[in-house]
C-alpha cells in the first residue's frame, strides 16, 4: 500500500514566537535550525492545554483537580494528601487547595485514619467516582482522537523524534 504524505497547516505560532523570529530576521541572523519547529511544538502543547482546560471548565474542574480525581479513582485504598502530592508531582500545599475545592463540590471525602488519628485519608464520594470514571474515558478518547490520523508507524517515528529531542534537554540529560 502506498501512503501519500499530506501536508497540513502547521500549528499557529504564538505572537511571542513570531516576534522572536522577526527579531532574528531584523538582526540579519539566519534562523537557527529547529527554532521554528520548537515554537510549533510549544504552540501545539499550549493549544492542547487550552483545549483540556476548556473541556474541564464547564465541570468546575482544572487539570489539577482532574488529576486528583483519576488518581483517587484508580487507587485500591484511600490515599493521604502526601501520597496524592507525590503521585501528582505537586506540593502538599497545592494538593490541600485542590482537595478543599473537590470536597466543597462533594466529590471526595476526608477521613481520619483509624490507625493514626494524625493522618487523613482521602477517597472519592459516589458522585466523584461517577464523574472520574466518565471523565477519564472521555478525556482518553479526546486525546486518542488527536492522534487518530497518524498510523502506527507515524506515531512510532514521532515518539522517537520527541524522545531524541527530550534527551537533549536538561531534564532529559539528568534522567
Amino acid at each position: 500500500m502506498i501512503r501519500r504524505l499530506i501536508i497540513l497547516p502547521t500549528p499557529v505560532l504564538e505572537p511571542k514566537h513570531h516576534a522572536f523570529l522577526a527579531e532574528l530576521r531584523r538582526r540579519g541572523q539566519p534562523e537557527l535550525a529547529g527554532l521554528e519547529q520548537c515554537f510549533q511544538l510549544l504552540s501545539l502543547a499550549a493549544a492542547i492545554n487550552q483545549d483540556c482546560a476548556n473541556r474541564l471548565a464547564p465541570l468546575g474542574l482544572s487539570e489539577g483537580r482532574f488529576v486528583l480525581l483519576f488518581l483517587l479513582h484508580g487507587a485500591q485504598a484511600p490515599l493521604s494528601p502526601h501520597q496524592l502530592a507525590e503521585r501528582a508531582g505537586v506540593t502538599r500545599a497545592t494538593v490541600t487547595g485542590l482537595l478543599d475545592g473537590l470536597e466543597r463540590d462533594a466529590l471526595l471525602e476526608r477521613h481520619t485514619d483509624p490507625d493514626d488519628r494524625r493522618r487523613v485519608n482521602v477517597r472519592l464520594s459516589a458522585a466523584g467516582t461517577a464523574l472520574a470514571a466518565d471523565l477519564f474515558d472521555r478525556h482518553t478518547q479526546w486525546i486518542g482522537d488527536l492522534f487518530a490520523d497518524l498510523s502506527a508507524l507515524e506515531r512510532s517515528v514521532l515518539s522517537g523524534l520527541l524522545g531524541r529531542i527530550w534527551a537533549r534537554t536538561d531534564a532529559g540529560r539528568a534522567a
